[in-house]
């Protein structure tokens, strides 16, 4: 048995403090869940589960178990307090029901019986309760099991006294609820996105045991996972780090806590070249940073190069070191908790408050100026490499420059082979890079010159997840896609400026065939490594070009999927199928203009796919699998999802 902190029965329905009430929620999910994709309705388990984690931030849950179940159903299971049942004071109903119909009501507004808390609780659960068809709220507390059930947000029974707990029965809350599918466009969970973030707050609240089952599975392999770190932020790094080379062995851990601040930081260097820094604020992932990365930047930079001055480490370097020199191939874990955090930016997933900045960077430069000193030979081999990034960046630049020049003497500062639009207006501007000559041909006499600028590639271009930015900016193809975008390389921060982004679509148009599948990946780690902002920022895109052309007499139709042929083939063959000419296309090439502009390029009809980040450290991952050095990683990946590959036969 765990033990529990003594004021554990002081969390009683006197504790729920009610702001405001529910009427808004199904009018306007998008407003409380971000959207009604399947990133909203995953959004309802993290809601659930976060409650849960808020439980055992303040030390009394340590086990939750999440299950998709056969119907479709998620159920939600803690072994927290259990939430009250008792009447609430001020409602004259149960605290439980007045937690899951009403907005803005729950323990989190309480400072005594949270002091920090992740999410947007109390909002949360009655949003999820809001948006499902049905919900079962069952708590285990003061001796009994209770249960309620709901139906769109509505209690469709009273809170029930089902039985007396067992002798060996925990305390806690589950829930089970079925997503409304008249609001949301899907209501199929992904495993893996939910493994993802469970496995993320795993890692950042250590001793907790988060499990996962499938019970829609059939590969018992397959159907359940479970996660429990001991060693918290440390084994996150290495979990990121498993397909990379480290210089230095162990992990640097770094903790503290200021004016009820607590900061926890783990990193560690790599032999790559990508910084891969990430940052969370009560467990919530801020994915555009914030005052607490500024910190611990701001720390990283001015400890090491004391260190590096007072060891004398610098006398056969004669450059400048920069703020990202020191942050090449570095990978870190910021998790901060703050009792009243401020968010901002586009996603509010950016901590405003500047009382953190200071804490991040005083407790992080204490604790690194002692392991720098208690570790003199890893020290050594860090600045070695941060050393040889800044020589990397003097030739990057160098090599920038000396394209400019070229480009001025010419008289242009866009590549030959890009058919620029007419309209200079960004944000109706659309870039499409296309792969090969021949469907370049073809896409610049199909496109619409007003707004649609064609750039074709020739081949594949460079891998940058195994190489050094100076190599980078030598690959032809890849300085033709910087000049054209005309906002620089955000990994050398002093010369991106998003704000001369010339497109505000970038559309990458490749082969439906292996070829093309490789080319768009490799395009999408150079935009997620080197222009990170843009992917965030929703500017990249993917076009689908269809699968197939059916013809019947004199009607046309394209099909995207084996599934749409089918349909299309049976609705104009009357159940004669011989009657179809059916033509597969391997390449675009293979369109005409108007065919290519028809089903690729035209607004109006084409297929588009934006490209997002929803889990950073899942993105990161799956990168340095496919695309790094190690063999196995990539061995196991395949294994486990080659039942979802597209063939090329």
């Amino acid at each position: 048995m765990r033990t529990r902190p003594a004021e554990a029965s002081n969390y009683v329905a006197s504790n729920i403090q009610i702001l405001e009430g529910l009427e808004a929620v199904r009018k306007r999910p998008a407003m409380y869940i971000g959207d009604v994709g399947i990133r909203g309705l995953h959004h309802l388990v993290y809601e659930v589960v976060d409650n849960a984690i808020d439980e055992a931030m303040a030390g009394y849950c340590d086990r939750i178990a999440v299950t998709i179940n056969e119907d479709g159903s998620i159920t939600v299971e803690d072994n927290g307090r259990g939430i009250p049942v008792d009447e609430h004071p001020t409602e004259k109903r149960s605290a439980l029901e007045v937690v899951m119909t009403t907005l803005h009501a729950g323990g989190k507004f309480d400072k005594s019986t949270y002091k920090v808390s992740g999410g947007l609780h109390g909002v949360g659960v009655s949003c999820v309760n809001a948006l499902s068809r049905k919900l079962i709220a069952t708590v285990k507390r003061d001796g009994y099991v209770w249960r309620q059930t709901y139906a769109y947000g509505k209690p469709t029974s009273p809170v029930e006294r089902v039985r007396p707990m067992r002798e060996d029965e925990e305390t806690g809350t589950i829930v089970q609820f079925w997503p409304d599918p008249t609001i949301f466009k899907t209501v199929e969970f992904r495993f893996d996105t939910l493994a993802e973030r469970l496995r993320e707050l795993a890692y950042l609240n250590r001793g907790v045991r988060i499990s996962i089952e499938d019970r829609r599975e059939e590969d018992e392999s397959l159907r359940y996972e479970e996660y429990y770190f001991e060693g918290g932020l440390v084994e996150f790094v290495q979990y990121l780090d498993e397909t990379r080379t480290p210089i230095h062995d162990e992990v640097i851990y770094i903790a503290g806590e200021a004016d009820d601040v607590v900061v926890e930081v783990a990193l560690r260097y790599n032999d790559g070249y990508a910084e891969n820094v990430l940052s969370f604020v009560n467990n919530i992932n801020t994915h555009e940073g914030g005052t607490h990365v500024a910190g611990f930047r701001t720390a990283l930079t001015r400890t090491l190069k004391a260190y590096a001055e007072k060891n004398n480490l610098l006398k056969n370097f004669k450059g400048e070191l920069s703020g990202e020199d020191f942050r090449e191939g570095l990978t870190a874990v910021i998790s901060v908790k703050v009792p009243e955090p401020q968010f901002e930016g586009q996603t509010k997933t950016k901590l405003g408050n500047s009382e953190v900045q200071g804490i991040v960077a005083g407790i992080v430069s204490e604790h690194l100026s002692r392991w720098l000193e208690d570790h003199p030979r890893e020290a050594r081999r860090i600045l070695d490499k941060v050393i040889l990034a800044a020589q990397a960046r003097v030739a990057a630049r160098k090599a920038r420059e000396l394209v400019q020049r070229k480009n001025a003497l010419n008289g242009s500062s866009l590549p030959g082979k890009l058919a620029d639009c007419a309209s200079r207006d960004p944000s109706k501007c659309e870039l499409f890079l296309v792969e090969g000559d021949s469907a370049g041909g073809s896409a610049k006499q199909a496109r619409n010159r007003e707004f649609q600028a064609i750039l074709p590639l020739r081949g594949k271009i460079l891998n940058v997840e195994k190489a050094r930015l100076d190599k980078i900016l030598e690959n032809e193809e890849i300085r033709n896609i910087v000049t054209a975008l005309g906002t620089g390389l955000a990994t050398t921060e002093e010369d991106f400026d998003l704000s001369k982004l010339r497109y505000h679509r970038i559309i990458i148009m490749t082969d439906a065939d292996v070829d093309g599948a490789h080319i768009r990946t490799l395009l999408l780690t150079f935009f997620y490594r080197q222009l990170r902002p843009l992917v965030e920022g929703g500017y990249i895109y993917i076009a689908l070009p269809p699968l197939y052309r059916v013809k019947v007499g004199k009607t046309e139709r394209y099909a995207w999927s084996d599934e749409e042929l089918r349909q299309i083939v049976e609705e104009l063959t009357d159940g004669q199928p011989q009657r179809a000419v059916i033509q597969r296309y391997k390449g675009l090439g293979e369109m005409n203009p108007e065919q290519l502009w028809e089903t690729t390029m035209n607004p109006e009809t084409r297929i588009l796919q934006q490209v997002t980040v929803e889990d950073a450290a899942a993105a990161d991952r799956i990168f340095s699998i496919l695309m790094g050095d190690a063999v196995e990683p990539r061995r196991k990946f395949i294994e486990r999802n080659a039942r979802y590959a597209t063939l090329d036969v």
